[in-house]
């Protein structure tokens, strides 16, 4: 079993969840305006306890997960960022861990998803295997691909996810610009 190590950067701990952020999981994932380009319909308490339970097995079985992203000074919640496998069934993630981030609005606009990603690909670098991340977006979430962009990921491929346009991107091991 592999445990997530808590990662610390200039402004945020990016941490294990724990049963105790249920709740701010729930309202993450219940914002319209956060599931807009992620899928497009607000996760209900089921869907969001299920999503708790996989970030968990990911780190026991894969060795790699999601972190919660918690404010150094206030200890507030502010997302999640990390590494995944979802099985989503397209050719070009498979066997390649996906890199991925979501903020809370409160944490839009602020440098938060660059900050915590370098963190995650910095870890990624040194303890992973793979000799590539991928992470897909939506094509019309013009902030998360300027993200993926800085921190060295590029368009490999347009597709279709379950009936919505979607980017791959790739970023070979140690890009970070």
């Amino acid at each position: 079993m592999t445990n997530a190590p808590i990662l610390e950067t200039a402004r945020l701990i990016l941490r294990p969840h724990s049963l105790a952020d249920y709740a701010s999981c729930r309202t993450l994932w219940a914002d319209e305006r956060v599931v807009k380009h992620i899928g497009g319909a607000p996760q209900d308490g089921q869907a969001v306890w299920f999503r708790l339970l996989r970030y968990a097995g990911m780190w026991s079985l894969l060795g790699y997960g999601m972190w919660a992203i918690e404010d150094r000074k206030s200890g507030a919640f502010l997302g999640e960022a990390g590494l995944l496998s979802a099985a989503r069934g397209l050719p070009e993630l498979e066997s390649v861990p996906e890199a991925g981030w979501v903020l809370t609005p409160d944490a839009w606009g602020k440098g938060i998803a660059l900050e915590a990603m370098t963190a995650v690909l910095t870890w990624a670098d040194a303890h992973g295997e793979a000799p590539s991340l991928r992470c897909i977006i939506h094509p019309d979430n013009v902030a998360s691909i300027s993200v993926a962009q800085r921190l060295g990921f590029s368009a490999l491929v347009d597709t279709d996810l379950s009936g919505t346009p979607t980017r791959v991107f790739d970023r070979p091991k140690g890009a970070i610009p």
